[in-house]
């Protein structure tokens, strides 16, 4: 969370306008806990980008019309028992890292949906993603023999994975504000992403954990 704080601030600092901003970086089957004591992949991949959306969401309405768009994943299938809560703040249970992967990607979708309704008419639209299975070194702390297992299921490039991406950055339409999207469509999340009281109870406890490490 220090170095989100540091980056926003160094942006900030330039009072630039900012336009666009894609919540992308993140990991898979790495495990442990954060400095802040969260599970790794829940507090790299949601939590991070929870707290630089909120750090730069005035720059972001001041900059209207604007977009946030947050790479999440298919993977989110994989959280179907939803959020374990005490389990966010534990050191990474499961063998692989996958399923707490699932999680984060949970989180994403639904950070993503209900920060659309929390900036309702103020000209940010917001989009969450699958980009597809991609030969990047996110993979670069899952267990070796499972990389081989992901090439065989065809891995896509980095250009072909950002397609999805640059349509939510420069196409899709503010009217679909807090959708999920795969190859460039509308796609409909699991039935859990879609629970709108699970995003606004995530909303606010992801407010406090954030507020409680400033």
């Amino acid at each position: 969370m220090n170095s989100v704080r540091e980056c926003a601030a160094l942006f900030l600092a330039r009072q630039l306008p900012l336009h666009l901003l894609v919540n992308n970086a993140g990991l898979a089957g790495d495990k442990g806990q954060t400095r802040q004591g969260f599970e790794m992949a829940f507090g790299v991949n949601h939590l991070g980008h929870f707290l630089l959306t909120q750090l730069l969401l005035d720059t972001l309405k001041a900059s209207a019309p604007s977009r946030v768009v947050t790479v999440a994943s298919r993977a989110h299938l994989m959280a179907y028992q939803g959020l374990d809560w005490p389990a966010l703040q534990e050191a990474t249970r499961s063998l692989t890292g996958a399923r707490e992967y699932g999680v984060s990607k949970l989180a994403n979708i639904l950070f993503s949906a209900h920060l659309a309704k929390v900036l309702a008419g103020t000209g940010v639209s917001t989009y969450s993603l699958h980009p597809g299975v991609v030969d990047t070194e996110v993979w670069r702390e899952l267990p070796g023999f499972l990389r081989p297992l992901l090439r065989l299921r065809g891995l896509l490039t980095p250009e072909e994975g950002a397609q999805t991406t640059l349509y939510c950055a420069l196409q899709a339409p503010a009217g679909e504000s807090g959708l999920y999207y795969d190859k460039s469509r509308i796609k409909t999340p699991s039935r859990i992403a879609q629970d709108a009281q699970l995003a606004e109870q995530l909303w606010h406890q992801s407010l406090q954990w954030v507020k409680a490490q400033s």
